[in-house]
């Protein structure tokens, strides 16, 4: 094992490598009220595929984001595109059945094909590469749940194999493998798909926040941002990380939020093709190739965590490049960056009508780290919901459903511990002041008798903000890795000055003088 003592220096901006290679076309912000046949909130890989797709079909579409197209969670994946979703077929089957297992299996077949046929026939040069996809266990109990899977994906005809080694320099005990997968450049793809969908029409406003949906006219439901100006359309898609409506389908108490971290760097040799992932969640690993500059590199991803939970966030990226030393040879880090993903209660996506009283407000979210297939089967499930063509998963991924196991006990677990952490997070008293903090760092501390989050910045001044989340009400905590306030309730994200990054809050921190 490496001592570490002359380890390779990480990058001080968090930045994302899909982000930075690729680069954007800017649009105005909506500035007047409009109407259209379908308004699609959020400019991810979902909502950009599933505007391309109406677009396809002669239905007026406008796009709204509220920051800027593909900046999000679509811009922070290792980009994967695969469904094997590390171990899962055999908990489908115990808790969906078989039937439904199946078309979990098909459905993110479909959306893997749909990116390569698509990437073909539009000569899009995003770097696709078919890969086989492995699940590794370093464990004894790890590796029988392997052995389970596998019996799982011969009873689902799932194409994979069990191996006993993987070409890493890991103690493997069992590893099972998928066939026929693949890997991209998902903002090289995606981009391409917005050209193709400005020459159909669809109508792009970036900087615009939608906030609620005015549903009054059972026929005409509207958006409504943050500016005042409304959307007037027969059919709103939430394609939002988190939705950005909640009242309608108590979101936030059916799900949680999870972090992950990625460095992208060189490794010693070749690298000898294929995605792994580890079926050990503490800590979790994840490689796969990427081409940074023509010059071959992996991408070296992990250690997940409730969001606003745990450790200082710069040991993440340490216990990474640590990782990537020891069994990569890694010696220089080019990149560094997170991302955040949503779970649901029994881990399948909610994909459909929001409520069964809200049937024209569809919403697609909680991926669960696999956004680049789960993105797809949104948007092509989305479209069928949209102009009315039958879809064999529609039932699969409704909103709407509920199994008691897991469901229950995982809601029950959920909500406990947001309840958990709103009261600890009254009581917890700082125990630092303002100037106790560093150049260039942040933290809660003790501020005229209360309770507050500090930033010293490299001059010197100092940036306060009120730590209750205007979400709930939690009190939020600081993430040194990406410089933001960050709510252990639901996920909610707020950049050094309180301005909100990520949902489901929509007002920013207050900030104190």
């Amino acid at each position: 094992m490496s001592d570490h003592s002359s380890s390779p220096i990480l990058p001080k901006l968090s930045k994302a490598y899909w982000i930075d290679s690729v680069k954007s076309t800017l649009f105005e912000p909506l500035q007047e009220d409009i109407q259209s046949d379908v308004v699609v909130v959020g400019g991810g890989i979902t909502g950009i595929t599933a505007a391309y797709l109406l677009s396809k079909e002669g239905v007026q579409v406008t796009l709204l984001e509220a920051d800027k197209l593909l900046c999000g969670t679509t811009g922070h994946t290792t980009a994967k595109i695969t469904a094997q979703h590390s171990l899962f077929y055999d908990e489908l089957i115990q808790h969906f059945g078989q039937i439904k297992a199946k078309q979990y299996y098909e459905s993110n077949r479909e959306a893997l094909r749909f990116i390569q046929t698509t990437a073909e026939a539009l000569h899009i040069d995003c770097q696709f590469h078919a890969e086989e996809a492995y699940v590794y266990a370093t464990t004894e109990q790890y590796a029988k749940q392997i052995e389970k899977e596998y019996d799982a994906y011969q009873r689902l005809s799932i194409p994979g194999m069990l191996v006993d080694a993987i070409p890493f320099s890991v103690d493997v005990q069992n590893a099972i493998v998928m066939k026929d997968q693949g890997q991209f450049h998902p903002l090289r793809f995606l981009t391409s798909l917005i050209d193709h969908m400005i020459k159909n029409g669809v109508r792009i406003y970036e900087g615009t926040t939608a906030i609620k949906v005015d549903d009054d006219d059972p026929l005409q439901p509207s958006v409504i941002t943050r500016e005042g100006h409304r959307v007037r359309a027969k059919k709103v898609l939430s394609c939002t990380h988190f939705p950005f409506f909640d009242l309608p389908g108590l979101y936030a108490s059916r799900m949680y939020a999870e972090r992950s971290y990625v460095i992208a760097g060189n490794m010693n040799g070749t690298y000898p093709g294929g995605m792994y992932i580890s079926a050990e969640k503490t800590p979790s690993r994840s490689l796969r190739s990427v081409d940074i500059d023509g010059e071959s590199m992996v991408l070296l991803g992990g250690d997940g965590h409730r969001a606003g939970q745990g450790i200082d966030m710069m040991e993440h990226y340490k216990a990474l490049r640590a990782f990537g030393e020891d069994v990569l040879g890694m010696t220089e880090i080019r990149y560094r960056w997170s991302a955040q993903d949503l779970f649901t209660l029994d881990k399948v996506p909610y994909i459909g009508e929001a409520t069964h009283a809200h049937p024209d407000i569809l919403v697609a979210t909680g991926y669960k780290k696999w956004g680049m297939t789960s993105g797809v089967v949104a948007a092509l499930l989305l479209r069928d919901l949209v102009v009315g063509r039958e879809n064999p998963y529609r039932e699969l991924y409704s909103p709407s459903r509920f199994y008691a196991d897991p469901s229950l006990k995982r809601f029950f677990s959920t909500n406990l511990q947001v309840v958990a952490h709103l009261i600890q997070g009254k009581f917890e008293l700082p125990l630092r002041e303002v100037d106790d903090l560093g150049l260039d760092e942040g933290d809660i501390v003790s501020y005229e008798g209360k309770r507050v989050g500090a930033y010293k910045d490299l001059d010197g001044h100092v940036i306060v903000v009120d730590t209750t989340c205007t979400h709930l009400g939690c009190e939020v905590a600081w993430n040194n890795g990406d410089k933001t306030w960050d709510c252990p309730c639901h996920g909610s994200r707020f950049s050094l000055e309180g301005a909100v990054v990520e949902g489901p809050a929509e007002r920013p921190l207050k900030r104190l003088s």
